[in-house]
This record gives structure tokens, sequence and C-alpha cells, in this order.
């Protein structure tokens, strides 16, 4: 072969790779186009409340004030006294991945990588938090339980109710047949899925009615 035939041959095979080339770029980029359009976002929802205590008090087996003893009463009254309420309980966050692999989408598995979130009770914003690890939510539909420890002082945000009405509110959030209804979570969750990170462009707000 000639230096001028081989010239010749290599060019003509350059065009032909960088044409295959950029048919495979544009085919890839339809495909991440197609797959970003279709990806549905990860959707949530409040679970239950457990392990609630206030000064280290477990309060899950009360009902109303009259359950305490007389010295875990006194002592939720010195403490309310003191201005000091801490209060601990697990928040169960239900997460589901919609992206099963039905109604035309791919079968996709994203990962939780952050949940950052204002707890609000009662409409009442307080405390910051986010997820400690990240979380895999597979593209199953099923629902994914995300554990999130919180903790908070309830003299700080709402001593100036009264010493009977707060301890009645941590009641009806973690005790006897206690529930997520009276709390919600503004939050802006951050996700990871095959086509990159992805991060919500607004907030939204988790409640225990239903998935959004």
């Amino acid at each position: 072969m000639t230096i001028r035939k081989f010239r010749k041959t290599f060019g003509f095979s350059l065009v032909i790779t960088l044409a295959a080339l950029s048919f495979q770029s544009c085919a890839t980029l339809e495909n991440l186009a197609g797959t970003l359009m279709n990806l549905q976002r990860l959707k949530f929802k409040l679970g239950a409340i457990h392990d609630f205590s206030i000064l280290g008090i477990r309060i899950g087996a009360a009902s109303r004030l009259s359950d305490f003893s007389f010295t875990d009463g006194l002592r939720l009254f010195d403490g309310f006294r003191s201005k000091r309420l801490p209060a601990e309980f697990v928040l169960d966050v239900l997460a589901i991945n919609p992206n099963d692999g039905t109604g035309g989408s791919r079968q996709t598995v994203s990962t939780l990588t952050s949940l950052e979130s204002r707890l609000l009770i009662d409409g009442t914003p307080t405390i910051t938090g986010n997820i400690d690890q990240p979380v895999e939510i597979p593209g199953t539909g099923q629902e994914t339980v995300i554990a999130i420890r919180l903790g908070i002082d309830l003299y700080e945000f709402f001593g100036n109710k009264g010493y009977e009405e707060v301890i009645g509110l941590a009641l009806a959030l973690g005790g006897r047949g206690g529930d997520s209804t009276r709390i919600s979570l503004d939050a802006q969750p951050r996700v990871t899925t095959p086509i990159g990170p992805i991060t919500y462009p607004g907030r939204i707000t988790i409640v225990s009615a239903e998935f959004r």
C-alpha cells in the first residue's frame, strides 16, 4: 500500500468512525433524555412515631397525665419549671420509588443521599435535621422505611402553652395510640440515579395523610 492510498483509506475510516461515534452519542443522549423524562420522583409519607421519651421517661404506654407514676410526674413538672423538657423519638418516613418498569418507564434504583428537613408540630417550625447515611430505594413501588431519630426541647417551642398542654402534646405524638397527624416535614430530597445526582428543584411537605 502506498502512502497516498493509506492516507485516503485512513481518512475514509476516520469519517466512518466519527460518524459512528456521533450516532452513538446522539443515541446515548436520546436515551438519557428519555430516561430523564420518564424518571419519576421519589414520593414520601410520614409513618409511625415510636420510642418517645421526655427527660429520659418513656411515654409509649401512657395516654394521660394520670398514667405517670408520682416520681415521673414530679420529674416532668420540675423539668417544666426549669424550662427544660428535652424529648427524643424516632420518626418513620416512608418512601416509594415509582420507577418500577411499568407505564413505559425503566425500572430504576434511586439512592436518597440527603433529606434536609425542618420538623413542624401543629404548624410551628422547630428543629432541622437530615438522614445519617444514604438509603437505597429500589424501583419496586414498595415502601421503604427510613427511621430518623430526632431530639427537641418541647419547652423551647411550646412552653408558653403551659405544663399540661405540653405534656398532652407529647402524649398525642408518642403516647399510647399516638400518631404523626400533628406533624409534618418541610424537606428537600437529593437522590442519586443512574443518570446522576438530582436535587429536587423545590421543597416538599411530607405528611401522614398521603404520599407526596
